[in-house]
């Protein structure tokens, strides 16, 4: 995979519900439900009930976010 792979990978989940796992180092993570409202160049941005996060498209290569659609 590579930064357009992962960019399309956005784009086809945009204003859509998804599930989002985001990696914190030393085995911790954090869990959010929102949905992808904006895409930049470099960075995306996700609505959830927490406010709203900012991740780089990068962090999704290195598996540092997973992105799952919401069923």
């Amino acid at each position: 995979m590579n930064i357009d792979a992962a960019k399309n990978k956005i784009k086809l989940l945009l204003n859509d519900k998804i599930k989002i796992k985001v990696y914190l180092g030393r085995n911790k993570y954090e869990y959010y439900e929102g949905y992808i409202f904006k895409m930049h160049p470099n960075i995306f941005t996700i609505y959830t009930s927490k406010g709203i996060k900012t991740f780089a498209y990068t962090d999704i290569l290195i598996r540092n976010v997973v992105i799952s659609k919401f069923n």
